[in-house]
Protein backbone atom coordinates (compact mmCIF):
# COMPACT_ATOMS: atom_id res chain seq x y z
CA UNK A 1 0.00 0.00 0.00
CA UNK A 2 1.26 3.22 -0.83
CA UNK A 3 2.05 5.86 2.25
CA UNK A 4 -0.19 8.45 0.56
CA UNK A 5 -2.72 6.14 0.53
CA UNK A 6 -2.59 4.88 3.89
CA UNK A 7 -2.20 8.42 5.15
CA UNK A 8 -6.11 8.93 3.84
CA UNK A 9 -7.52 6.17 5.28
CA UNK A 10 -6.18 6.86 8.68
CA UNK A 11 -7.15 10.47 8.43
CA UNK A 12 -10.97 9.70 7.24
CA UNK A 13 -11.03 6.70 9.59
CA UNK A 14 -9.63 9.53 12.69
CA UNK A 15 -12.30 12.00 11.30
CA UNK A 16 -14.76 9.91 11.07
CA UNK A 17 -14.04 8.11 14.91
CA UNK A 18 -13.65 12.14 15.92
CA UNK A 19 -17.04 13.08 14.91
CA UNK A 20 -18.88 9.89 16.44
CA UNK A 21 -17.18 10.61 19.89
CA UNK A 22 -17.59 14.70 19.75
CA UNK A 23 -21.77 13.26 18.67
CA UNK A 24 -21.84 10.84 21.38
CA UNK A 25 -20.54 13.26 24.10
CA UNK A 26 -22.36 16.22 23.39
CA UNK A 27 -25.56 14.21 23.09
CA UNK A 28 -24.39 13.04 26.42
CA UNK A 29 -23.96 15.91 27.91
CA UNK A 30 -26.87 17.67 26.58
CA UNK A 31 -28.61 15.16 28.84
CA UNK A 32 -26.79 15.27 31.73
CA UNK A 33 -27.15 19.32 31.79
CA UNK A 34 -30.73 18.85 30.80
CA UNK A 35 -31.24 17.55 34.07
CA UNK A 36 -29.27 19.50 36.00
CA UNK A 37 -31.28 22.16 35.18
CA UNK A 38 -34.63 20.34 35.48
CA UNK A 39 -33.30 19.62 38.76
CA UNK A 40 -32.33 23.40 39.80
CA UNK A 41 -36.02 24.34 38.72
CA UNK A 42 -37.69 21.70 40.63
CA UNK A 43 -35.49 22.48 44.02
CA UNK A 44 -37.47 26.06 42.62
CA UNK A 45 -40.97 24.86 42.42
CA UNK A 46 -40.25 23.03 45.79
CA UNK A 47 -39.47 25.80 47.70
CA UNK A 48 -42.99 26.85 46.78
CA UNK A 49 -44.57 24.07 47.48
CA UNK A 50 -43.11 23.95 51.09
CA UNK A 51 -44.62 27.80 51.23
CA UNK A 52 -47.86 26.22 50.63
CA UNK A 53 -47.97 23.10 52.65
CA UNK A 54 -47.10 25.75 55.62
CA UNK A 55 -49.53 27.86 54.73
CA UNK A 56 -52.26 25.80 54.63
CA UNK A 57 -50.84 24.00 57.94
CA UNK A 58 -50.84 27.62 59.50
CA UNK A 59 -53.68 28.28 62.39
CA UNK A 60 -57.12 29.35 61.44
CA UNK A 61 -56.73 32.54 62.11
CA UNK A 62 -53.54 33.78 59.65
CA UNK A 63 -53.74 36.99 58.20
CA UNK A 64 -50.99 36.89 55.42
CA UNK A 65 -52.65 33.61 54.05
CA UNK A 66 -50.84 32.71 50.54
CA UNK A 67 -48.75 36.04 50.38
CA UNK A 68 -45.79 34.65 51.42
CA UNK A 69 -44.82 33.44 47.72
CA UNK A 70 -43.72 36.71 46.95
CA UNK A 71 -43.72 35.79 43.35
CA UNK A 72 -45.61 38.19 40.95
CA UNK A 73 -45.59 35.54 38.44
CA UNK A 74 -48.57 34.15 40.37
CA UNK A 75 -50.43 37.29 39.92
CA UNK A 76 -49.92 37.57 36.03
CA UNK A 77 -52.96 35.64 34.31
CA UNK A 78 -51.96 32.61 32.48
CA UNK A 79 -48.26 33.67 33.43
CA UNK A 80 -47.12 29.86 33.39
CA UNK A 81 -46.65 30.24 37.00
CA UNK A 82 -49.85 28.88 39.05
CA UNK A 83 -50.58 27.09 42.43
CA UNK A 84 -53.64 25.05 43.22
CA UNK A 85 -54.85 23.88 46.76
CA UNK A 86 -57.76 21.17 46.49
CA UNK A 87 -59.56 19.86 49.42
CA UNK A 88 -59.70 15.89 49.15
CA UNK A 89 -62.38 13.56 50.17
CA UNK A 90 -64.87 17.02 50.24
CA UNK A 91 -67.72 17.25 47.46
CA UNK A 92 -67.81 20.41 45.67
CA UNK A 93 -65.11 21.44 47.60
CA UNK A 94 -63.56 25.15 47.46
CA UNK A 95 -60.43 25.49 44.97
CA UNK A 96 -57.75 27.80 45.65
CA UNK A 97 -55.54 28.88 43.22
CA UNK A 98 -53.32 31.70 42.19
CA UNK A 99 -54.39 34.40 40.53
CA UNK A 100 -52.35 33.41 37.73
CA UNK A 101 -54.33 30.63 37.02
CA UNK A 102 -57.45 32.56 35.61
CA UNK A 103 -60.48 30.19 35.58
CA UNK A 104 -58.19 27.38 34.60
CA UNK A 105 -57.10 24.81 36.75
CA UNK A 106 -54.04 22.28 36.79
CA UNK A 107 -54.10 18.32 36.00
CA UNK A 108 -53.62 15.54 39.03
CA UNK A 109 -50.52 13.80 38.42
CA UNK A 110 -51.97 10.87 40.89
CA UNK A 111 -54.85 10.65 38.67
CA UNK A 112 -52.65 10.09 35.92
CA UNK A 113 -50.84 7.52 37.68
CA UNK A 114 -47.47 8.99 38.34
CA UNK A 115 -45.34 7.71 40.74
CA UNK A 116 -44.51 9.06 43.74
CA UNK A 117 -40.59 10.12 44.76
CA UNK A 118 -38.92 9.01 47.95
CA UNK A 119 -39.71 12.72 49.12
CA UNK A 120 -43.74 11.97 48.96
CA UNK A 121 -44.03 14.29 45.68
CA UNK A 122 -44.60 13.57 42.19
CA UNK A 123 -43.06 15.63 39.41
CA UNK A 124 -43.85 15.71 35.71
CA UNK A 125 -44.86 17.65 32.74
CA UNK A 126 -48.05 18.40 31.74
CA UNK A 127 -50.56 20.51 29.37
CA UNK A 128 -51.22 24.02 30.98
CA UNK A 129 -54.20 26.72 30.17
CA UNK A 130 -53.20 28.32 26.76
CA UNK A 131 -51.97 25.19 26.13
CA UNK A 132 -48.34 25.81 28.21
CA UNK A 133 -45.71 23.05 29.13
CA UNK A 134 -45.76 23.20 32.38
CA UNK A 135 -43.48 21.10 35.42
CA UNK A 136 -45.77 20.66 37.99
CA UNK A 137 -45.01 19.44 41.49
CA UNK A 138 -47.60 18.13 43.96
CA UNK A 139 -47.96 16.72 47.06
CA UNK A 140 -50.45 15.45 49.41
CA UNK A 141 -50.70 16.98 52.98
CA UNK A 142 -53.19 15.16 55.84
CA UNK A 143 -53.83 17.41 57.94
CA UNK A 144 -56.55 15.15 60.70
CA UNK A 145 -59.59 16.15 61.20
CA UNK A 146 -58.52 19.88 59.21
CA UNK A 147 -58.91 17.18 56.05
CA UNK A 148 -56.32 15.98 53.22
CA UNK A 149 -55.12 18.34 50.99
CA UNK A 150 -53.34 18.34 47.14
CA UNK A 151 -51.18 21.16 46.75
CA UNK A 152 -49.66 21.49 43.32
CA UNK A 153 -46.65 23.78 42.10
CA UNK A 154 -46.21 24.66 37.97
CA UNK A 155 -44.20 26.84 36.16
CA UNK A 156 -43.33 27.33 32.17
CA UNK A 157 -40.49 24.38 30.84
CA UNK A 158 -39.65 27.00 28.27
CA UNK A 159 -37.17 28.19 30.84
CA UNK A 160 -36.30 25.07 30.81
CA UNK A 161 -35.88 24.65 27.40
CA UNK A 162 -34.60 28.07 27.08
CA UNK A 163 -31.49 26.83 28.60
CA UNK A 164 -30.77 23.79 27.47
CA UNK A 165 -30.89 25.22 23.84
CA UNK A 166 -28.36 28.24 24.90
CA UNK A 167 -26.10 25.29 26.25
CA UNK A 168 -26.66 23.07 23.22
CA UNK A 169 -25.49 26.09 21.09
CA UNK A 170 -22.50 26.87 22.93
CA UNK A 171 -21.66 23.13 23.47
CA UNK A 172 -21.70 23.07 19.29
CA UNK A 173 -19.89 25.65 18.86
CA UNK A 174 -17.24 24.63 21.22
CA UNK A 175 -17.19 21.05 19.61
CA UNK A 176 -16.84 22.15 16.35
CA UNK A 177 -14.04 24.43 17.15
CA UNK A 178 -12.35 21.45 19.00
CA UNK A 179 -13.53 19.09 16.06
CA UNK A 180 -11.28 21.03 13.67
CA UNK A 181 -8.49 21.90 16.21
CA UNK A 182 -8.25 17.36 16.82
CA UNK A 183 -8.90 17.20 12.83
CA UNK A 184 -5.55 19.42 12.45
CA UNK A 185 -3.40 17.80 14.82
CA UNK A 186 -4.62 14.34 13.36
CA UNK A 187 -3.84 15.40 9.99
CA UNK A 188 -0.45 16.95 11.08
CA UNK A 189 0.48 13.02 13.32
CA UNK A 190 -0.59 11.37 10.22
CA UNK A 191 1.29 13.39 7.67
CA UNK A 192 4.62 13.25 9.73
CA UNK A 193 3.67 10.47 11.53
CA UNK A 194 3.97 8.30 8.00
CA UNK A 195 6.92 10.04 6.50
CA UNK A 196 8.99 7.54 7.79
CA UNK A 197 7.00 4.90 5.85
CA UNK A 198 6.83 6.79 2.99
CA UNK A 199 10.80 6.93 3.15
CA UNK A 200 10.96 3.27 3.38
CA UNK A 201 7.91 3.21 0.29
CA UNK A 202 10.44 5.09 -1.73
CA UNK A 203 13.78 3.84 -0.72
CA UNK A 204 12.05 0.18 -1.48
CA UNK A 205 11.04 1.63 -5.05
CA UNK A 206 14.36 2.92 -5.51
CA UNK A 207 15.86 -0.88 -4.50
CA UNK A 208 13.61 -2.63 -7.26
CA UNK A 209 14.70 -0.28 -9.99
CA UNK A 210 18.26 -0.63 -9.26
CA UNK A 211 19.17 3.03 -8.15
CA UNK A 212 19.70 1.53 -4.62
CA UNK A 213 21.03 -1.60 -2.63
CA UNK A 214 19.51 -0.81 0.74
CA UNK A 215 17.53 1.06 2.80
CA UNK A 216 19.92 4.11 4.31
CA UNK A 217 18.82 6.69 6.60
CA UNK A 218 17.86 6.88 10.09
CA UNK A 219 14.47 5.82 11.32
CA UNK A 220 12.14 6.59 13.81
CA UNK A 221 12.68 3.82 17.01
CA UNK A 222 9.08 2.79 15.91
CA UNK A 223 10.41 2.13 12.23
CA UNK A 224 13.55 1.21 12.55
CA UNK A 225 12.77 -2.66 13.41
CA UNK A 226 11.13 -2.53 9.97
CA UNK A 227 14.05 -1.08 8.03
CA UNK A 228 16.37 -3.04 9.77
CA UNK A 229 14.67 -6.28 8.98
CA UNK A 230 14.30 -5.84 5.55
CA UNK A 231 17.66 -4.77 4.97
CA UNK A 232 18.58 -8.33 6.60
CA UNK A 233 15.64 -10.16 4.13
CA UNK A 234 17.71 -7.97 1.46
CA UNK A 235 21.10 -9.56 2.21
CA UNK A 236 19.96 -12.65 3.03
CA UNK A 237 18.20 -12.96 -0.48
CA UNK A 238 21.70 -12.01 -1.75
CA UNK A 239 23.46 -14.66 0.18
CA UNK A 240 20.84 -17.67 -0.92
CA UNK A 241 21.33 -16.00 -4.44
CA UNK A 242 25.46 -16.31 -4.25
CA UNK A 243 25.05 -19.66 -2.92
CA UNK A 244 22.40 -21.43 -5.37
CA UNK A 245 25.57 -20.06 -8.03
CA UNK A 246 28.25 -21.55 -6.62
CA UNK A 247 25.87 -24.72 -6.36
CA UNK A 248 25.04 -24.83 -9.71
CA UNK A 249 28.66 -24.07 -10.93
CA UNK A 250 29.79 -26.96 -8.85
CA UNK A 251 27.14 -29.25 -9.78
CA UNK A 252 27.37 -28.55 -13.48
CA UNK A 253 31.11 -29.09 -13.55
CA UNK A 254 30.50 -32.45 -11.77
CA UNK A 255 28.35 -33.65 -14.61
CA UNK A 256 30.38 -31.92 -17.31
CA UNK A 257 33.46 -34.21 -16.80
CA UNK A 258 31.77 -37.65 -16.54
CA UNK A 259 30.14 -36.47 -19.55
CA UNK A 260 33.16 -35.60 -21.26
CA UNK A 261 35.27 -39.17 -20.40
CA UNK A 262 32.02 -41.16 -22.10
CA UNK A 263 32.52 -39.01 -24.93
CA UNK A 264 36.32 -39.30 -25.54
CA UNK A 265 36.07 -42.91 -24.47
CA UNK A 266 33.34 -43.38 -27.74
CA UNK A 267 35.64 -40.91 -29.93
CA UNK A 268 38.17 -43.45 -29.36
CA UNK A 269 36.04 -46.48 -31.19
CA UNK A 270 34.85 -44.45 -34.25
CA UNK A 271 33.56 -47.63 -36.26
CA UNK A 272 31.93 -48.90 -33.31
CA UNK A 273 28.08 -48.50 -33.55
CA UNK A 274 27.86 -48.91 -29.92
CA UNK A 275 29.86 -45.81 -29.47
CA UNK A 276 28.39 -44.01 -31.95
CA UNK A 277 25.13 -43.97 -29.74
CA UNK A 278 27.43 -43.12 -26.78
CA UNK A 279 28.39 -40.28 -28.36
CA UNK A 280 24.77 -39.37 -29.40
CA UNK A 281 23.29 -39.80 -26.35
CA UNK A 282 25.71 -37.60 -24.60
CA UNK A 283 25.42 -34.89 -26.56
CA UNK A 284 21.86 -34.71 -26.36
CA UNK A 285 23.02 -35.07 -22.45
CA UNK A 286 25.40 -32.33 -22.01
CA UNK A 287 23.13 -30.32 -23.64
CA UNK A 288 20.30 -31.24 -21.24
CA UNK A 289 22.47 -30.50 -18.58
CA UNK A 290 23.46 -27.19 -19.88
CA UNK A 291 19.98 -26.65 -20.35
CA UNK A 292 18.48 -26.92 -17.10
CA UNK A 293 21.78 -26.09 -15.41
CA UNK A 294 20.93 -22.66 -16.72
CA UNK A 295 17.48 -22.35 -16.23
CA UNK A 296 18.42 -22.81 -12.63
CA UNK A 297 20.58 -20.21 -12.47
CA UNK A 298 18.32 -17.94 -13.74
CA UNK A 299 15.95 -18.79 -11.83
CA UNK A 300 18.18 -18.45 -9.08
CA UNK A 301 19.57 -14.88 -10.77
CA UNK A 302 16.06 -13.62 -11.01
CA UNK A 303 15.42 -13.31 -7.06
CA UNK A 304 17.68 -10.48 -6.73
CA UNK A 305 16.26 -7.29 -6.05
CA UNK A 306 17.22 -3.93 -8.18
CA UNK A 307 19.32 -5.24 -10.77
CA UNK A 308 18.75 -2.85 -13.90
CA UNK A 309 20.36 -3.41 -17.10
CA UNK A 310 20.86 -0.17 -20.04
CA UNK A 311 19.82 -1.88 -23.39
CA UNK A 312 21.41 0.84 -25.70
CA UNK A 313 25.09 -0.75 -24.82
CA UNK A 314 23.78 -3.97 -25.53
CA UNK A 315 22.66 -3.75 -28.50
CA UNK A 316 25.88 -1.76 -29.85
CA UNK A 317 28.18 -4.46 -28.86
CA UNK A 318 25.64 -6.94 -30.58
CA UNK A 319 25.44 -5.29 -33.65
CA UNK A 320 29.16 -4.73 -33.88
CA UNK A 321 29.42 -8.51 -33.32
CA UNK A 322 26.88 -9.88 -35.76
CA UNK A 323 28.56 -7.28 -38.07
CA UNK A 324 31.69 -9.32 -38.04
CA UNK A 325 30.23 -12.87 -38.18
CA UNK A 326 28.39 -12.18 -40.94
CA UNK A 327 30.03 -9.58 -42.91
CA UNK A 328 30.80 -11.91 -45.66
CA UNK A 329 27.07 -12.01 -46.19
CA UNK A 330 27.17 -7.99 -46.58
CA UNK A 331 23.93 -7.91 -44.23
CA UNK A 332 23.20 -4.74 -42.54
CA UNK A 333 21.89 -3.81 -38.99
CA UNK A 334 20.11 -1.22 -38.40
CA UNK A 335 19.17 -0.43 -34.84
CA UNK A 336 16.78 2.39 -33.05
CA UNK A 337 17.20 2.27 -29.37
CA UNK A 338 16.81 5.50 -27.24
CA UNK A 339 19.73 5.67 -24.99
CA UNK A 340 17.41 6.09 -21.69
CA UNK A 341 15.86 2.78 -21.98
CA UNK A 342 16.62 0.07 -18.99
CA UNK A 343 15.79 -3.66 -18.83
CA UNK A 344 14.66 -4.58 -15.50
CA UNK A 345 16.60 -7.44 -14.97
CA UNK A 346 20.56 -8.89 -15.48
CA UNK A 347 22.95 -7.63 -18.28
CA UNK A 348 23.39 -11.89 -19.28
CA UNK A 349 19.76 -12.56 -19.58
CA UNK A 350 19.37 -9.38 -22.01
CA UNK A 351 22.27 -10.94 -24.06
CA UNK A 352 21.02 -14.20 -24.62
CA UNK A 353 17.97 -12.76 -25.13
CA UNK A 354 18.82 -10.50 -27.81
CA UNK A 355 21.63 -12.47 -29.14
CA UNK A 356 19.48 -15.58 -29.92
CA UNK A 357 16.75 -12.86 -31.92
CA UNK A 358 19.59 -11.02 -33.70
CA UNK A 359 21.51 -13.77 -34.44
CA UNK A 360 18.47 -15.82 -35.80
CA UNK A 361 17.90 -12.44 -37.66
CA UNK A 362 21.04 -12.16 -39.44
CA UNK A 363 21.09 -16.09 -40.16
CA UNK A 364 18.09 -15.92 -42.23
CA UNK A 365 18.08 -11.84 -43.59
CA UNK A 366 19.42 -11.75 -47.00
CA UNK A 367 20.51 -8.05 -46.70
CA UNK A 368 19.04 -6.25 -43.86
CA UNK A 369 17.67 -6.23 -40.18
CA UNK A 370 15.90 -3.73 -37.90
CA UNK A 371 15.68 -3.46 -34.21
CA UNK A 372 13.73 -1.07 -33.03
CA UNK A 373 13.33 -0.60 -29.18
CA UNK A 374 10.26 1.40 -27.69
CA UNK A 375 8.44 1.90 -24.21
CA UNK A 376 5.15 1.17 -23.87
CA UNK A 377 2.22 0.84 -21.37
CA UNK A 378 1.56 -2.70 -20.26
CA UNK A 379 -1.92 -4.23 -21.32
CA UNK A 380 -4.01 -4.09 -17.61
CA UNK A 381 -1.57 -2.30 -15.26
CA UNK A 382 0.10 0.89 -14.61
CA UNK A 383 3.80 0.26 -15.00
CA UNK A 384 5.66 0.45 -18.86
CA UNK A 385 7.52 -2.45 -20.38
CA UNK A 386 10.21 -2.92 -23.59
CA UNK A 387 8.90 -3.25 -26.15
CA UNK A 388 12.15 -5.22 -28.71
CA UNK A 389 11.03 -5.72 -32.30
CA UNK A 390 13.57 -7.48 -34.31
CA UNK A 391 12.95 -7.42 -38.09
CA UNK A 392 14.60 -9.06 -40.84
CA UNK A 393 14.03 -9.41 -44.74
CA UNK A 394 14.85 -13.19 -45.35
CA UNK A 395 11.91 -15.88 -46.40
CA UNK A 396 10.00 -15.45 -43.10
CA UNK A 397 7.43 -18.10 -41.74
CA UNK A 398 4.07 -18.92 -42.50
CA UNK A 399 1.41 -18.89 -39.52
CA UNK A 400 1.62 -22.54 -39.03
CA UNK A 401 5.49 -22.60 -39.35
CA UNK A 402 5.54 -20.19 -36.69
CA UNK A 403 3.72 -21.87 -34.25
CA UNK A 404 5.41 -24.91 -34.74
CA UNK A 405 8.36 -23.06 -33.62
CA UNK A 406 7.32 -21.46 -31.16
CA UNK A 407 5.48 -24.97 -29.81
CA UNK A 408 8.29 -27.48 -30.52
CA UNK A 409 11.05 -26.80 -28.83
CA UNK A 410 14.80 -27.80 -30.57
CA UNK A 411 12.42 -27.56 -33.72
CA UNK A 412 14.42 -27.02 -36.69
CA UNK A 413 12.32 -26.29 -40.35
CA UNK A 414 15.40 -26.17 -42.46
CA UNK A 415 18.67 -28.46 -41.28
CA UNK A 416 20.73 -26.51 -43.96
CA UNK A 417 21.56 -23.51 -41.75
CA UNK A 418 23.55 -24.34 -38.93
CA UNK A 419 22.31 -24.11 -34.61
CA UNK A 420 20.37 -26.75 -32.68
CA UNK A 421 17.03 -25.09 -33.26
CA UNK A 422 17.18 -23.59 -29.45
CA UNK A 423 17.33 -20.14 -29.61
CA UNK A 424 13.81 -19.27 -29.49
CA UNK A 425 12.85 -21.87 -27.09
CA UNK A 426 15.46 -20.11 -24.85
CA UNK A 427 14.14 -16.74 -25.31
CA UNK A 428 11.04 -17.53 -24.89
CA UNK A 429 11.52 -19.51 -21.50
CA UNK A 430 13.90 -16.47 -20.16
CA UNK A 431 10.91 -13.97 -21.16
CA UNK A 432 8.95 -16.02 -19.26
CA UNK A 433 11.01 -16.17 -16.40
CA UNK A 434 10.58 -11.97 -16.63
CA UNK A 435 6.65 -11.95 -16.75
CA UNK A 436 7.51 -11.22 -20.71
CA UNK A 437 6.52 -13.08 -23.70
CA UNK A 438 7.53 -13.42 -27.75
CA UNK A 439 5.83 -13.08 -30.89
CA UNK A 440 6.64 -13.78 -34.38
CA UNK A 441 4.78 -12.74 -36.78
CA UNK A 442 5.68 -10.47 -40.25
CA UNK A 443 8.09 -7.81 -40.52
CA UNK A 444 7.16 -4.81 -42.92
CA UNK A 445 10.66 -5.73 -45.04
CA UNK A 446 9.14 -9.00 -45.89
CA UNK A 447 11.19 -11.95 -43.28
CA UNK A 448 10.09 -12.67 -39.82
CA UNK A 449 9.33 -10.23 -37.30
CA UNK A 450 10.07 -11.42 -33.47
CA UNK A 451 8.50 -8.81 -31.01
CA UNK A 452 9.81 -9.46 -26.99
CA UNK A 453 7.68 -7.99 -24.60
CA UNK A 454 10.29 -7.51 -21.22
CA UNK A 455 9.58 -5.18 -17.96
CA UNK A 456 11.10 -2.21 -18.36
CA UNK A 457 13.15 -0.03 -15.39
Amino acid sequence: MRASSLALRLFLSATAWTVVILLVTGVILSSLYREAVERAFDRRLGVYLRTLVAEVAAPEDATDRNQSLREPLFELPLSGWYWQITRLGVPNAEVRASRSLWDGGLPSLAEQGIVMATDGTRRSYVQGPEDQRLRLIERTVDLGEDGRFLIAVAGDSLEIDDETRSFDRALAITFVMLAVVLLLITMFQVRFGLAPLKRISEGLAAIRAGRAERLEGKFPVEIAPLARETNALIDANREIVERARTHVGNLAHALKTPLSVMVNEAAARPDDPLAAKVREQADIMRDQVARHLERARLAARLTVVGTVTEVAPVLTALTRTMGKIYRHRGVVVDTDVPADIKFRGERQDLEEMLGNLVDNACKWAQARVGIEVVMAPREGRDEQHLRIVVDDDGPGLNVREREQVIAQRGNRLDESKPGSGLGLSIVLELAGLYGGRLTLGTAPIGGLRAELTLPAA
